[in-house]
């Protein structure tokens, strides 16, 4: 038995580009990471912004952790 094989597309370079020049642009490119993982597209490119929101939480996670903990430590010695 034989399986057929979808593949997507290879992102060309010049898309590459331009999807990294939106990356760098402030508030725009929190959008923009939602738009390519969730929107239609390459399957290829959805996956790598699902997995950089992924990441992204996670850091978030880990920032806040701190921040709480620092701060509880703080306000516990009445600093």
């Amino acid at each position: 038995m034989q399986q057929s094989r979808d593949t997507a597309p290879i992102v060309p370079v010049k898309e590459w580009l331009l999807t990294m020049l939106i990356m760098i642009i402030p508030v725009v490119n929190i959008v923009m990471m939602f738009v390519f993982a969730f929107g239609e597209g390459n399957p290829s490119k959805q996956n790598y912004f699902k997995a950089a929101l992924i990441w992204a939480a996670i850091i978030l996670a880990f920032y806040l952790l701190i921040v709480v903990l620092l701060f509880g430590t703080l306000f516990a010695t009445n600093f």
